[in-house]
């Protein structure tokens, strides 16, 4: 049986004072939260990504994942976690997890908060997020809030 070759992923941090650039991450986000996920664009693209960190991978120049960072000065709430749907399945979610949270790191964040899709606590239950509170809908998605100290 022949393997199939492993992607040849890119990672890079987005500057968002360059539009060309933020539409890499809008791209990826509009294709899983828009178009799979029905969330109305008003919702989805919002004032806190121009004061974002935003990573986004590719795969053969094409952008195939995205998430973000925001920080307010005391914590920082990564979001916007989306992989394109046939690159599911691969560890990029791990990735894009892994360099937002070095990413905080480096910005000495105290507390990391997501809001977790219900779906997915168990996958930032790997990285040491813990789910708090009650689960609540946002977009009309339950999402469920975790925090992670650092």
């Amino acid at each position: 049986m022949e393997k199939k070759p492993e992607l040849s992923l890119r990672i890079k941090w987005i500057d968002v004072k360059n539009p060309e650039e933020l539409e890499d991450a809008f791209y990826v986000r509009r294709e899983v939260f828009i178009k799979e996920q029905n969330v109305p664009e008003a919702e989805e693209i919002d004032e806190a990504d121009l004061s974002s960190h935003h990573v986004v991978v590719y795969a053969a120049d094409r952008p195939v994942a995205t998430g973000r960072l925001f920080n307010n000065g005391k914590t920082c709430l990564i979001g916007r976690i989306s992989v394109l749907k046939e690159c599911r399945g691969k560890q990029i979610g791990k990735l894009i997890v892994e360099k937002l949270l070095e990413k905080a790191a480096e910005l000495e964040a105290g507390d990391i908060h997501i809001h977790a899709q219900t779906h997915a606590v168990s996958f930032y239950e790997k990285f040491g997020f813990l789910a708090y509170g009650e689960p609540f809908l946002e977009a009309d998605i339950k999402h469920i809030s975790m925090v992670k100290k650092i």
